[in-house]
């Protein structure tokens, strides 16, 4: 279905007419309640949605839309395990990892309840023994430092909640995150472990990912040249892998593997065994508490109003000002230090799932979808990029995300950081205008000529949308909630676009190539045909001046 063509989108671009010249001050004055009627909370979560320009009818015009979608039918057939990943054959049922009844969740019959509670024992005995000193490398100390080597899905989730609930840490063992194939990240790493005290987390689904791979080999190649002994190396190295066979060729006993399932995709795997170096570092409790806000997200998701409904209210906001007012980004703004990871993990989450151009049936989609996600902490981001948000000719919208109590003891600082985070609100909605501004200088002591001279440098036009998500304190609970809230958005905005958010097809090219252009760098031949000039050049042009390196 073009969801365009429907008389809930037609009546929207009709409505979206009458608000040309409207404000969402202007909405403010008109209604003294605008705060209580457009606010909402789930999951412990408080999302403030009334500085938007949205009225009554136009909630009302959005909701219809998810009804012409059938959102309601695709919340369902995803709960109840349909393979709503059409191109792959697949459910989503990354839900059913934080469930904790672990009833009722069956693909095709087969019960895969009793799979992940099985998983979860697993991870908490390991995690445990890791806690404890237990585990122990080859030469016998105990295992004081894990480094999780993955990319993409399996390395953004982990590392934001690792940071995230970084005052939760209660072990003495550090975690790292290996990502990149960047060897300056790589040797800079392994120069400050002892390989004895090191283990190492290798998660792909296939085993066989270029960056992964490539990083877990050296991590290898380091323990044996550190004399530990072949037979001895599965003492430092577990996997999260789907591909069994494979990493036990590595080198990895059967023991220290724990499955990645393909019902769940990497952007939605924290919650699975990927969450191992959470386990580990923070406790399996706490864990265990991630996956309780998650699942209370879940619940909220499944079962509140559509009008009062988190995810689905950030989604139809965001298809809105998307497909309605021309946004091109967005930007995630959390005024939380240790927030400062959740822009990257959501730009993974928001881009990879809905950055499509065909629909599930295979059409061209007739809207534009996924708009490039952004951002960074407050305040810092006031001392960058909020230039171009007060004063920039692009029409953007944001999301500020803060609680309302501190994770340390300098209240002063949390007392400042929420009110920045409320006025730079402020500030995209109500703009300053030219003739305030000339009053505002002429009041000081400016005279007229200058002051008009000066004032269309300073004029901010206001006007543009922002959400605000409260948080009492980023506990683990809450930190799970908010991934799952943001995890749901994104499924329900790829429900009315009509395209499929569970398979990430454009990454395969890239991958194709980089084999191709290795090849050529390492003096074989072109293998695909036709290539462009500019690539041929560079390659030559690495060879000349990489070849002085490698003699």
């Amino acid at each position: 279905m073009d969801i365009s063509q429907t008389a809930a989108w037609q009546k929207l671009l009709h409505h979206r007419q009458h608000l040309t010249e409207r404000r969402i001050t202007d909405l403010f004055r008109e209604d003294a309640n605008r705060f209580e009627r457009y606010s909402v909370t789930g999951a412990d979560l408080f999302l403030d949605y009334s500085k938007n320009l949205v009225t009554a009818d136009s909630l009302d015009l959005l909701v219809d839309l998810a009804g012409a979608s059938d959102l309601p039918g695709a919340i369902e057939a995803m709960f109840n395990g349909e393979k709503i990943n059409a191109t792959e054959d697949r459910a989503a049922m990354h839900f059913a990892l934080r469930n904790p009844a672990k009833e009722d969740l069956q693909i095709d019959g087969h019960d895969i309840g009793a799979e992940v509670g099985d998983c979860l024992a697993r991870m908490e005995r390991c995690s445990s023994r890791i806690r404890a000193g237990e585990w122990r490398g080859s030469g016998g100390k105990p295992i004081n430092t894990v480094v999780h080597i993955g990319i993409g899905g399996s390395y953004l989730g982990p590392k934001t909640v690792s940071q995230a609930l970084k005052s939760y840490l209660s072990a003495d063992v550090i975690c790292y995150y290996l990502a990149n194939v960047d060897g300056s990240h790589v040797s800079d790493l392994l120069s400050r472990l002892d390989p004895q005290e090191t283990l190492f987390i290798v998660v792909s689904k296939s085993f066989s990912t270029l960056e992964t791979r490539l990083n877990a080999g050296t991590a290898r190649d380091w323990l044996l040249q550190s004399g530990i002994r072949e037979a001895a190396i599965s003492n430092h190295f577990l996997a999260v892998t789907a591909n069994r066979e494979a990493a036990l060729q590595f080198g990895i006993e059967a023991d220290h593997l724990f499955p990645m399932w393909d019902w769940v995709g990497g952007r939605y795997s924290l919650w699975s065994a990927v969450g191992l170096p959470l386990c580990i570092t923070l406790g399996f409790d706490v864990f265990r508490e991630l996956l309780a806000g998650a699942h209370a997200m879940d619940t909220h998701f499944r079962e509140a109003d559509l009008n009062a409904n988190l995810p689905v209210l950030l989604a139809l906001l965001g298809i809105w000002y998307i497909n309605f007012f021309g946004a091109e980004t967005h930007a995630i703004i959390p005024y939380d230090h240790q927030l400062r990871d959740l822009p990257a993990h959501l730009q993974q989450l928001e881009m990879e799932s809905n950055g499509k151009s065909v629909t599930r049936d295979g059409a061209e989609v007739a809207v534009k979808t996924a708009p490039i996600i952004w951002g960074g902490e407050g305040t810092n981001g006031q001392h960058a990029f909020h230039q171009l948000l007060h004063q920039g000719n692009r029409f953007v919208t944001a999301d500020f995300i803060i609680s309302t109590q501190a994770q340390h003891k300098l209240q002063s600082h949390q007392d400042w950081l929420f009110s920045n985070c409320l006025s730079q609100s402020q500030a995209m909605m109500m703009g300053k205008g030219k003739d305030e501004i000339i009053e505002e200088l002429t009041s000081g002591g400016m005279n007229i000529s200058d002051a008009k001279r000066l004032a269309p440098h300073k004029v901010i036009v206001g006007n543009h949308p922002s959400n605000t998500i409260v948080m009492e304190r980023a506990t683990p609970r809450n930190i799970g909630a908010l991934i799952a809230l943001y995890e749901h958005k994104v499924f329900c905005q790829g429900i009315i676009w009509g395209i499929n958010s569970f398979d990430q097809w454009g990454v395969e090219l890239g991958k194709q190539l980089s084999n191709n252009i290795f090849a050529q760098v390492n003096g074989e031949e072109n293998r695909m045909g036709f290539q462009d000039s500019s690539t041929t050049g560079l390659i030559a042009m690495y060879r000349k001046q990489s070849s002085s390196t490698k003699e």
